[in-house]
């Protein structure tokens, strides 16, 4: 009896050890598109009031730990089944992605100057543009969480289905707990910021901390912004490149960086246009 006990005990700190070896490898495979998601994400979870970025954010997170929850048990069944299926959603999702990077171009190069009307109506319209914005930061987030996924899935494919399972998890919920885990402490810089200033009373090294963060984080969410709107092309545009061969094979001379972007913002406006053509004949019908 108490053999077996021990040889059970032996047999999870051996399986612990093969997953602390292949979590670190999906860890090193997925640091990429790691970057981009916290640069996307930290650039959606801003622009809130200061009461509401912490609940909003919470929202957010909850919505990612849902996505993981749905997407590791399905990407681990078509993986199994029916493997041809993680292509074509990947290409769907960076379809998404491309679009949703086009349209912040399309609107900075063309819609800039437009100012938002200040009125009862938009102060209104608050909650429904949070809600909005969660729902969007939560849909982009579900396609970086299946990049994410994959490319987990795709480091322990020779290993047994057990390992599959838990390295896969592992990353999912170290990839949520750390990208928003450091959105949360950009969004709260200011805050950090002005309680240094009051705790040094305006003088000293706290006060110059506190002032260089307050300072720091308009500049910050401007960086995040652009910053965001890359990652977005860039994670579309390798997804186009790894999973079209004829793209792959394209262009070999020119750096992958570049053809990612390329290619992710040819995907991104060819999905612009056909949202808006598509927009406008809904109109036309509803009419």
């Amino acid at each position: 009896m108490a053999s077996g006990f021990f040889a059970i005990l032996d047999d999870i700190a051996a399986l612990m050890d093969d997953v602390a070896v292949t979590a670190k490898i999906a860890t090193k495979k997925t640091a990429g598109i790691l970057g981009d998601d916290l640069a996307v994400n930290a650039e959606k979870a801003t622009g809130f009031l200061s009461s509401r970025e912490l609940p909003v954010l919470w929202a957010i997170t909850k919505g990612s730990f849902v996505n993981k929850l749905i997407i590791v048990p399905i990407a681990l069944l078509l993986n199994a089944f029916f493997p041809v299926a993680i292509k074509f959603i990947l290409l769907i999702g960076g379809f998404y992605l491309a679009y949703e990077g086009a349209e912040k171009i399309f609107e900075y190069l063309f819609h800039r100057s437009e100012a938002v009307p200040q009125s009862t109506e938009v102060i209104k319209d608050d909650k429904d543009a949070e809600k909005a914005k969660v729902k969007s930061a939560v849909t982009t987030d579900f396609i970086l969480s299946v990049e994410i996924v994959i490319i987990a899935l795709g480091t322990v494919l020779t290993e047994n289905l057990t390992l599959q399972i838990v390295t896969v998890s592992i990353v999912a919920l170290l990839a949520t707990i750390g990208v928003y885990g450091i959105v949360a402490i950009i969004v709260r810089m200011d805050d950090t910021g002005y309680k240094l200033i009051k705790r040094s009373q305006n003088k000293g090294f706290l006060n110059a901390v506190g002032n260089l963060l307050v300072k720091a984080l308009p500049i910050l969410i401007r960086i995040l912004a652009v910053v965001g709107t890359i990652a977005l092309i860039l994670v579309a545009g390798g997804i186009f490149v790894h999973n079209i061969d004829y793209l792959h094979h394209l262009w070999p001379a020119l750096p992958s960086m570049v053809k990612e972007f390329l290619f992710g913002l040819i995907g991104g406006f060819i999905a612009l246009l056909l949202f808006t053509i598509a927009k406008k004949i809904f109109k036309l019908f509803k009419k």
